[in-house]
């Protein structure tokens, strides 16, 4: 089966994708906007690292809250008030005008990354209720390839809208991506198995905990897929961008440009590695992500070279992420999917916050380059976790 096979035959995954589009494209154009916005009112590393971590922060603290409403509620009308409240928050940034309404942003972000963060939980978790297996998986790496299509177009795009017409320009067009999705999204019909309806929130909160404690693989798993939180890079690039790059390039192209590379080969990686990867493979696959960041923070002196080591940086990274999610869904039993799901995207936006304030408070001590490196060894780590747990998957 094929990517276009599996959209062609399966209607209600044809029409997700179309969603998961438009939502993603839109998503990213503010981030450009709202990095911007932040050099612009000459904010501190450590400040644009906080507010970088206001877009992770949402998925940790509510995780286990948004698991058990997921497994309770009606999916479609959870998905749809969730969708709106990203709506609202979006067209609400437009009220920031100043340095001093930062921690406003903070509150904004934080509720929109929140709902984004429980849309996304939900969603995953009602894939493997629609599809399973090699579809499953083919439904996975069509997710990961919209989402890194839409960064790099979204971020492309929006450096070059910001740095024509400005930051409010862009996060209008954001608002119209958002009420485009709702509009698409009224338009799905489909209807799963709520399997609990009694069961009270704290109980199935507990529950969910129990289920992953007894069941070590999932846990293994779940630390395995966070592996992908430290390719957390948008207060790197921020800081290259402000600090390396400003003399040869306007900041918001070299965050757009810079993202954009990364992300094309977030989206074109899997078509040359999908059919490669496999438990044997994945090892070298860890070991090739560690390389080519340690490469880019080698060759960070200079803007244009740097490009060349950023798609590297994006090539295995979309793979590593769809195969272990994958891995994951299979081994989770369809009950407890929603707050499993929910508890390791809490984990990964761990990984994320972790790798975005080390980024901010070592950028004060030691040069970005030194950072990157580290950040890549990190994957040699995670390439030797896996070889001690790969029988037991």
């Amino acid at each position: 089966m094929n990517y276009y096979e599996l959209l062609a035959n399966n209607p209600i995954i044809r029409k997700l994708t179309l969603l998961q589009f438009v939502a993603y494209f839109g998503a990213w154009f503010s981030n450009v906007a709202i990095y911007t916005m932040l050099v612009e009112f000459g904010s501190s590393a450590f400040a644009i690292s906080v507010v970088t971590a206001m877009h992770l922060l949402p998925a940790v603290l509510i995780a286990p809250l948004s698991g058990a409403i997921i497994d309770r509620f009606k999916i479609k009308s959870l998905m749809l008030v969730l969708l709106s409240t990203e709506l609202i928050m979006t067209t609400l940034l437009l009220t920031i005008d100043s340095k001093d309404e930062i921690w406003i942003l903070m509150i904004l972000i934080f509720i929109r990354m929140g709902s984004a963060s429980m849309f996304f939980s939900t969603e995953m978790s009602l894939l493997p209720k629609l599809v399973t297996g090699k579809a499953l998986q083919k439904t996975n790496e069509i997710h990961s390839i919209i989402w890194s299509f839409t960064y790099a177009a979204g971020m492309g795009i929006s450096g070059l809208v910001v740095n024509a017409y400005g930051v409010k320009t862009a996060i209008i067009i954001d608002v119209l991506f958002f009420l485009a999705a709702i509009m698409i999204f009224l338009n799905i019909d489909f209807k799963v198995e709520i399997i609990h309806t009694k069961e009270k929130i704290s109980s199935m909160i507990k529950d969910g905990f129990l289920y992953i404690k007894n069941h070590k693989i999932v846990l293994h798993l779940i630390i395995l897929h966070s592996s992908v939180g430290l390719t957390a890079f948008d207060t790197l690039v921020t800081l290259l961008a402000k600090n390396e790059y400003r003399t040869i390039i306007a900041v918001p192209l070299a965050i757009g440009i810079t993202n954009a590379i990364r992300a094309l080969a977030l989206m074109i990686g899997p078509f040359f590695i999908t059919n490669k990867v496999n438990k044997d493979t994945l090892t070298y696959i860890f070991i090739f992500q560690g390389v080519a960041i340690i490469l880019w923070g080698i060759l960070q002196f200079n803007f244009y070279y740097a490009l060349i080591a950023v798609f590297l940086t994006g090539f295995m990274t979309t793979t590593i992420w769809s195969y272990t999610y994958a891995l994951l869904q299979e081994n989770v039993e369809q009950k407890y999917l929603g707050r499993v799901i929910s508890y390791n995207d809490m984990i990964f936006m761990v990984s994320n916050i972790l790798t975005t304030f080390f980024i901010g408070i070592m950028a004060d001590l030691i040069s970005l380059e030194l950072i990157t490196i580290f950040i890549g060894t990190g994957f040699f780590v995670f390439a030797y976790y896996y070889t001690k747990i790969k029988e037991r998957i």
